[in-house]
């Protein structure tokens, strides 16, 4: 599955991962940024892995880290205007992806397997959020 989704980015030059980070980071920017910690757990990721992923992001400019207005030793994670265009041409190609993948697998059949991914990946007991 992700290298149908990795092959699918590859014009953004996002990985499946990169692209989760920043629709992660711009979701949660609606309301109040995020922190590295709140970010990994709403990854699903322990905080190294998250970092590891976050390093090309932050080379590349689209994701900055800024201390928190109210206390400044929290470092909240923001999308730059070059990341915000990232993830919108990157949501595009992902949503191709999601097309492709429902004409060959049904569209039944890929919203039940979605809805089992996100069962996984939400199991406290499995170390989900």
């Amino acid at each position: 599955m992700s290298h149908l989704y990795d092959q699918a980015l590859a014009p953004s030059g996002l990985k499946c991962t990169q692209f989760g980070i920043l629709a992660e980071i711009e979701r949660a920017g609606a309301g109040k940024p995020m922190t590295l910690c709140e970010l990994a757990t709403a990854m699903v990721m322990d905080r190294s892995t998250l970092g590891h992923n976050l390093r090309p992001l932050q080379r590349d400019r689209l994701v900055v880290m800024r201390p928190a207005a109210d206390d400044r030793r929290k470092r909240h994670l923001v999308l730059t205007p070059k990341g915000k265009a990232a993830c919108l041409e990157a949501r595009e190609l992902w949503k191709g992806a999601e097309r492709r993948f429902e004409r060959i697998f049904g569209k039944r059949p890929a919203a039940q397997l979605r809805a089992v991914l996100h069962g996984i990946a939400t199991n406290p007991a499995l170390g989900g959020a």
